[in-house]
């Protein structure tokens, strides 16, 4: 495994809806009490600590990284402006396949720039219950099975360099890449109002669910429109297609909405919208993505009584995270 070198990063998309790779580690370990099958190494990665990771103590990045063998960091969030931000993300070794540890986010504006952070990144898992799960649910046997987030202080427009480092099976790895933070954000943020846009039902669709749900089998989060409901009670609203997928997790993550509706679709209305125009990705994005000025997919927000963003998640998110922000719009 070669050397971690910050000044030729490495930014691999997490790209495909598919795909055969194994991850032996995450597949160990036994249910929770749920029922979910999280891995040894998933569980020890959803807490970090100050102490696992090493401090930053002045070094540059470059300095940080060291000799840490390389591996490789897919962004899985594009939207960054000045301030706090959502920076998500998944790992992945040489042979493709992912990495889970104890892991955190350190911050440059150049390679041998002062580096800050260790930002705490916990492992988010995308596993649900056995009857929560479709033909594109996660598996802790499966080529993913969590997503790494981190809360990272920005300060600055322009080119930011990240280094994730986590520590695995006793060992430290370095991944890196970079972001690029903008000071426009077309997407509704936490505290607007968004759009008053119209979602497509199953009664607009004629009774035709699959012509607005890619998911096998459909959800059952078709029986509301957005436009009618906003405003008057929460909501969440997912902006998902688990078959045309620009990344892995579009199918687990209608599968989370649809174990949370069970647990809190007494209090919030829950709604998935479908992304491209007839389902086929070469006619654009249908009109409520359009409305929201989504350019990536998946999306999430949850919306509170007053018909105000109180949360939003962009590219992957996991159980924990989901759950937040449905708390988030109720309250």
């Amino acid at each position: 495994m070669r050397r971690l070198a910050i000044a030729s990063l490495l930014a691999l998309a997490l790209t495909g809806c598919g795909g055969d790779t194994k991850s032996d580690e995450a597949s160990k370990g036994t249910e929770d009490p749920a029922g979910v099958p999280f891995g040894d190494a998933i569980r020890e990665a959803r807490s970090v600590e100050a102490g696992d990771l090493p401090a930053a103590r002045g070094r540059t990045l470059q300095q940080i990284a060291g000799r840490l063998p390389a591996i490789q960091l897919g962004p899985a969030t594009s939207i960054y402006t000045p301030g706090t931000n959502r920076l998500a993300f998944g790992m992945l070794d040489q042979t493709n396949t992912f990495v889970y540890g104890k892991t955190g986010i350190y911050l440059a504006r150049t390679p041998d720039g002062r580096a800050l952070g260790p930002f705490a990144a916990p492992a988010d898992p995308l596993l649900v219950e056995a009857p929560f799960r479709s033909r594109g649910a996660a598996h802790p046997s499966g080529e993913i099975a969590a997503i790494y987030n981190a809360s990272v202080d920005l300060p600055r427009t322009g080119k930011w360099y990240v280094l994730a480092v986590t520590r695995s099976q006793g060992k430290l790895f370095g991944a890196a890449s970079t972001i690029e933070v903008t000071g426009n954000d077309p997407v509704p943020a936490v505290g607007e109002q968004p759009p008053r846009v119209q979602t497509e039902t199953l009664a607009s669709a004629g009774g035709d669910i699959e012509s607005i749900d890619t998911r096998v089998p459909p959800s059952d989060m078709h029986g509301t429109d957005f436009r009618d409901v906003v405003g008057k009670r929460p909501v969440a609203l997912l902006f998902a297609t688990p078959r045309l997928c620009q990344t892995r997790v579009c199918g687990p993550v209608v599968d989370i909405a649809a174990q949370m509706q069970t647990q809190y679709g007494d209090q919030m209305e829950f709604i998935h919208q479908e992304v491209y125009v007839d389902n086929d990705v070469s006619k654009g994005y249908r009109a409520p993505l359009e409305g929201f000025g989504l350019r990536t997919e998946p999306w999430l927000f949850t919306i509170d009584a007053d018909g105000r963003v109180a949360a939003r998640l962009e590219g992957s998110f996991g159980v924990d995270e989901f759950r937040d922000a449905v708390e988030a719009a109720l309250g």
